[in-house]
């Protein structure tokens, strides 16, 4: 049976509605207060402790085969790995450095798990401050109509959806950002079956993860208030 959590999440620019990794909500307009950038919380120097090259391999998740990732094929530097971090910020908030295309995951003693991430492509880029508002496994997709304008082929998938499964945008796990007000963002940390999109700024503004990577990080969020979300250009 497919388990359906719940998070919340952050703020950023005025191309929202165009995210088009997004999922449209009842809750949402797609109209969300611009981001106000924020003070770089990553150190100058961040040293790894241990890469983890042997997490790659095929997994049965929910009853879907994911393939193994030709690790080979990936910077070491986007690989899964435990690093050395100074920081001010609490153990589980979460920082996306855009420019360096990594996703920290806060632990105690000043230590954080870091994972490569692929951006938004220039003008779907953002930055602000938000929390995890709800998560889920094997998630459906939605298009916003501005994405089916642009490509005519995911019109279908704006209302009925796609489905989960191994060719779904969203990947394996999807974790929904929220502003302050509570608001949802339209911008998601998901799950991708473009591995090689990693390292890259090639989403409609998301943060997508390769899945072995996601599965990893879902099952440290905390969804709620608590769950700080920070994201740097």
């Amino acid at each position: 049976m497919r388990i359906r959590t719940s998070l919340t999440a952050l703020g950023l620019t005025a191309a929202l509605a165009l995210a088009g990794c997004a999922e449209t909500t009842s809750q949402s307009s797609g109209k969300v207060a611009a981001s106000v950038p924020v003070a770089d919380p990553v150190p100058a120097k961040v040293e790894t402790v241990q890469i983890f090259n042997d997490v790659y391999g095929p997994v049965t998740d929910a009853g879907y085969a994911l393939p193994a990732i030709p690790i080979n094929r990936v910077n070491e530097k986007y690989r899964r790995q435990i690093v050395e971090f100074q920081t001010s910020e609490r153990p589980g908030t979460i920082i996306v450095n855009t420019r360096e295309r990594y996703l920290y995951y806060i632990m105690s003693g000043n230590r954080a798990v870091r994972y490569g991430i692929g951006v938004g492509k220039a003008g779907f880029a953002w930055a602000g401050e938000a929390y995890v508002a709800w998560k889920q496994e094997w998630p459906m997709w939605h298009p916003p109509k501005e994405m089916a304008d642009r490509k005519p082929e995911v019109a279908k998938y704006v209302e009925a959806g796609m489905g989960p499964g191994l060719t779904n945008p969203l990947g394996a796990r999807a974790m929904y950002l929220f502003n302050e007000k509570g608001q949802d963002t339209l911008f998601r940390i998901h799950g991708s079956p473009e591995w090689a999109s990693i390292g890259t700024a090639a989403s409609s503004g998301c943060i997508r993860m390769i899945n072995q990577d996601v599965i990893d990080l879902y099952s440290r969020v905390r969804p709620g208030r608590s769950s700080k979300v920070i994201v740097i250009q």
